[in-house]
């Protein structure tokens, strides 16, 4: 059992839900608002390395960090699963999220799928009653690309 409250479990799994959902829309501010102001994110170098190895650390580093994702025509962080446990000091947890994350880009005159399947690994502390993310570590497990038959908005 993680030992957290329910309202607390509630609580970290909308702040990584939002997190997922503000990548999508491109909303740079909402995502770098759900870090502390210290706040880490530790990203892989794909194709070249998974594991997370690139720090970027305060609001600035991580937006421009995030904004990257503006190179993709749409991208679709699907969460398949998320754990969360009491952290080492109060008012903290850690958590593990697993994400199937969908990356839409033109190849070859038409759209292609690059999918990372991917785990965060999490640690987070609560600030004025709300939870936020202290750093966030990007692992990759495997990466993929699939064609695209069809996106929206497109004929043919």
């Amino acid at each position: 059992m993680s030992g957290l409250e329910a309202a607390d479990v509630a609580g970290l799994a909308d702040l990584v839900s939002r997190y997922a959902l503000y990548a999508d829309e491109r909303d740079i501010a909402g995502l770098t608002g759900l870090f502390t102001g210290d706040g880490v994110l530790v990203l892989p170098d794909p194709p070249r390395e998974l594991e997370p190895v690139l720090t970027r650390t305060g609001p600035e580093e991580i937006g421009r960090a995030v904004s990257a994702l503006d190179g993709f025509v749409l991208t679709f962080h699907a969460l398949c699963g998320q754990v969360f446990d009491v952290g080492p000091e109060p008012g903290t947890a850690t958590g593990r999220v697993a994400c199937v994350a969908h990356h839409l880009a033109e190849r070859d005159g038409g759209p292609s799928d690059l999918v990372w399947h991917l785990r965060y690994l999490d640690a987070y502390r609560q600030e004025a009653g709300a939870w936020r993310i202290i750093r966030r570590a990007i692992r990759i497990d495997w990466i993929e690309t699939r064609p695209v038959r069809r996106l929206r908005g497109r004929t043919g």
